[in-house]
C-alpha cells in the first residue's frame, strides 16, 4: 500500500484524447520526465495506484498527452478524468534545497514555544504569500510558509521547526 507521505501531488488527469485511451494530464511539476520515470501515482476511489507509463508526449509547458499500460479505450480513460497524480518522494530529483511547496505535505509542524502544532495536508501557494493548511486539533489552520518564522526543517524526521507570533493559534 502506497502512503500520502511517500509521495507529493505533481498534477490532474484531464479529459481522454482520442479513443485509444491517451488522457490528459495538467501537471505542476515535470518531475516524471527528468527521471524518466516509469509509472506514476493515480489517487482512484481514495487509494493511490501506481499506473505505469507505456508513452508520452507534451502538449504545452503544462500539459502531456499520457498513455498508461492497460488503459487502451476512451471508456478506461473516462474513469481517471479529474483524478489526482502524485510522484514517490523517493524517485524525486530534488534536493533539500529545491524541493516545491507539494513536497511538504505529509510534514509535521512544530513550534519552539506551543511544541506540536499537527500535520501539513495541503499547501496554498496560489498567491505570494504561501500557506501550510495545517490539520490542528481536528480542524484544518491555515499557517504562513514564511522564511522568516521557519527555525530548523528536518527532512529526514519530516518535522518543520517554527517560530510563531504569539497568539496566531488563537485566531484558529
Amino acid at each position: 500500500m502506497i502512503l500520502q507521505e511517500e509521495v507529493f501531488h505533481i498534477g490532474r488527469l484531464g479529459k481522454p484524447h482520442g479513443i485509444k485511451g491517451e488522457i490528459t494530464f495538467m501537471f505542476t511539476d515535470d518531475v516524471f520526465d527528468r527521471v524518466d520515470a516509469e509509472y506514476l501515482i493515480i489517487e482512484v476511489d481514495g487509494i493511490l495506484v501506481p499506473f505505469f507509463i507505456d508513452e508520452y508526449r507534451f502538449k504545452s509547458n503544462e500539459t502531456a498527452l499520457m498513455v498508461f499500460d492497460g488503459i487502451t479505450t476512451v471508456e478506461q480513460a473516462r474513469e481517471l478524468t479529474n483524478c489526482e497524480v502524485y510522484f514517490p518522494r523517493s524517485l524525486s530529483d530534488h534536493s533539500e534545497d529545491e524541493m516545491t511547496w507539494e513536497e511538504f505535505v505529509g510534514y509535521q509542524i512544530t513550534d519552539l514555544h506551543e511544541g506540536s502544532i499537527g500535520k501539513i495536508v495541503d499547501v496554498d501557494d496560489a498567491t505570494e504569500n504561501v500557506l501550510f493548511s495545517v490539520d490542528y486539533k481536528g480542524n484544518t489552520i491555515l499557517l504562513p510558509a514564511a522564511e522568516e518564522l521557519i527555525v530548523d526543517i528536518d527532512h529526514k524526521e519530516r518535522i518543520i521547526t517554527t517560530e510563531l507570533p504569539e497568539g496566531l493559534l488563537d485566531l484558529s
